[in-house]
């Protein structure tokens, strides 16, 4: 009684001394009182903004893992290097009908294949071919296991996304004498060779000794799984001693963007050639080239994105139902408040303003809450899963406004029956 009583003499004080008010005095009054408001009722203020936080968290974690992972994929798996596409077994990106299709129907692809394209292939800048198993690496009893073991062409620096860090690559001479050489990824660095040059020291791929001529720029890591983690050596070696008839993967690359349609055609052409297949057959093979893949991709990203706007919406919705009912409790605590002012002149929008003002405030708290969690969320993730996830203005922007939204809209008609009151029914009212 005591507190009410308190804040009855500040709110009859504040009217007396301005009472003509202009909208943003109103505006700030209201948006005090709110605050005043959320403070008062700690408990209560949290359960009624849980579900705005929860959507506002929601929407601005998906949007920045999404982006991560779009980011992510233009720079890493999409970037085959500049002009490139790739020829594979199975095309990328597809349907699973279709993938499944094409895994029963499908070829691999073979080093005569590779031999073929590149010495009919008209006017390219390059092509190198790669094939790749997994293994285990170890240096004087310390074992890495699951390595990516990848087989290539030395002219693969030059067309895909690898790069040198210090040290070289392999060289033409090292492929065509299948030598015992690697080049690594700065996850063996870090294991092996923390403290000391790994340049000409060996490690044993699979049980056999290589030799470490050069190290890789860091990539980074996603979903949890590093893309450090990769030993080169040449293809010559791979077939010689791990898969005598690997499967490949054709990187070819054009000089210019425009050639690449050309350059698609006619390796599909020469392919169909190599493999005998009639003019009603399909290609029993698949040609990626990184503008499909992203296509593709986003079409993905979108997909999910609009089943997350579902959840958002449905939890936006309950918060903002939530924000009403308490706010329509609000009026009937403070009938005899409303009473008070409209008794010393405020106006039916002036009490219609305060209202609504504070349940905007109350669902815009709610969405700050929502930020400040989903910062803390992302950071995990960036962290411990995916590190190209960062939160985004715009994912801040457009929860903090929609969280607002929300608020104004479900506070009408709370703020409608408050101003509709009768002043002297309202000052009859106990407090």
């Amino acid at each position: 009684m005591h507190a009410v009583s308190q804040r009855l003499a500040s709110v009859k004080e504040r009217l007396r001394s301005r009472p003509a008010a202009g909208f943003w005095s109103a505006t700030r009054e209201a948006f005090w009182l709110a605050l005043e408001a959320l403070r008062a009722h700690k408990l209560r203020s949290f359960l009624t903004l849980l579900g705005v936080v929860i959507a506002t968290t929601t929407l601005i974690v998906v949007m920045s893992v999404i982006n991560g992972i779009n980011l992510y994929f233009a720079e890493h798996l999409a970037n085959m290097g500049a002009n490139v596409f790739v020829l594979t077994q199975i095309k990328w990106m597809q349907g699973y009908q279709a993938w499944l299709k094409a895994r029963r129907r499908n070829k691999p692809i073979r080093m005569e294949e590779y031999e073929f394209l590149k010495a009919n292939l008209p006017n390219y800048k390059g092509i190198g071919a790669t094939s790749s198993g997994r293994g285990d690496v170890r240096l004087e009893g310390h074992t890495l296991y699951d390595i990516s073991i990848i087989g290539v062409t030395p002219n693969m620096i030059d067309i895909g996304e690898t790069e040198v860090d210090y040290g070289r690559y392999l060289t033409e001479p090292e492929y065509e004498h299948s030598a015992m050489v690697c080049f690594i990824g700065s996850d063996l660095v870090k294991e092996f060779f923390e403290s000391v040059d790994p340049l000409d020291k060996y490690v044993l791929v699979r049980g056999l000794p290589f030799r470490v001529i050069g190290v890789a720029r860091r990539i980074g890591s996603a979903l949890g799984r590093s893309d450090d983690g990769f030993v080169h050596i040449p293809l010559t070696t791979f077939r010689k001693n791990f898969m005598a008839r690997p499967q490949l993967n054709v990187s070819v690359q054009a000089w210019n963007a425009p050639q690449m349609l050309e350059l698609e055609d006619e390796v599909r052409v020469l392919m169909r050639v190599q493999r005998h297949l009639s003019f009603q057959e399909e290609d029993d093979f698949g040609i990626n080239a990184p503008d499909t893949m992203m296509e593709a991709f986003h079409r993905i990203t979108a997909s999910v994105f609009a089943g997350t706007i579902g959840v958002v919406v449905v939890f936006m919705v309950v918060g903002g139902i939530v924000i009403m009912n308490i706010m329509l409790a609000s009026v009937t605590e403070r009938t005899h408040e409303i009473g008070i002012r409209k008794s010393l002149g405020a106006r039916r929008r002036d009490i219609l303003m305060q209202f609504v003002i504070e349940s905007a405030v109350m669902a815009a708290t709610g969405g700050l809450a929502g930020v400040i969690v989903a910062v803390l969320v992302s950071q995990i993730i960036r962290i411990w899963v995916f590190s190209s996830a960062a939160v985004s203005w715009t994912g801040i922007v457009i929860g903090v406004t929609l969280a607002t939204v929300v608020g104004l809209f479900f506070g009408i008609y709370p703020a409608t029956q408050a101003a509709k009151l009768d002043p002297i029914e309202a000052l009859r009212t106990e407090t």
